[in-house]
């Protein structure tokens, strides 16, 4: 797993051998099983993640007790709530393990520590979040203005891996669409492909 991670700086930084591994000595990785609950909607997040393998999908649950699927994280993405550092600030979103996982867990309180100990750290935090919320309005965009059919089209093409990776409800809920949909689109694309 310290690899990825090697390789993960290396993409951002020019930090030194030296300097990787001294961040690396100083990080936390943990393990999740399938089903572990990474942040509730409604807690004050504590934590942020970086997944070194596995999924993790992004929720709410709405007033009737739907549950509507935002995002799913997957390797070398990180899950961070921006606006933590407002008091009190609930979190909109649970966090779950769709897969075992492997992440390195940050302790946002002492993210600053780590900011100030290693200040190429901090540079490579902020690209790594401006290259993730370009993805995301890009995405986002795309989304708004795309049939279901177009949206499962992309998936295929961008996320591949999701489509085996995930439940197909909450594949559904992601797209947007109910699981049923969901199955003619890819019934309909399955013909068109033959």
């Amino acid at each position: 797993m310290k690899n990825i991670l090697y390789k993960y700086m290396s993409r951002w930084t020019s930090l030194t051998e030296g300097d990787q591994q001294a961040i690396i000595n100083e990080i936390q990785v943990e393990e999740f099983r399938k089903g572990t609950v990474l942040i509730r909607q409604g807690d004050v997040p504590a934590t942020c993640y970086f997944i070194l393998k596995g999924c993790v999908r992004q929720y709410a649950i709405d007033e009737e007790g739907r549950e509507i699927t935002s995002n799913f994280y997957t390797e070398e993405q990180a899950i961070a709530i921006f606006n933590h550092h407002k008091p009190d600030k609930l979190s909109d979103y649970s966090f779950m393990c769709v897969e075992d996982a492997v992440m390195v867990v940050g302790d946002l309180e002492s993210e600053e520590d780590m900011y100030h100990k290693h200040p190429q750290l901090a540079t490579m935090t902020r690209m790594m979040i401006e290259e993730n919320l370009g993805q995301v309005q890009e995405e986002f965009a795309a989304f708004i203005a795309s049939s279901p059919e177009d949206r499962f089209k992309t998936l295929i093409r961008k996320r591949p891996s999701l489509i085996d990776r995930v439940p197909q409800h909450q594949l559904a809920s992601y797209l947007g669409i109910t699981p049923e949909s969901l199955s003619r689109i890819k019934k309909r694309i399955h013909q068109d492909l033959r």
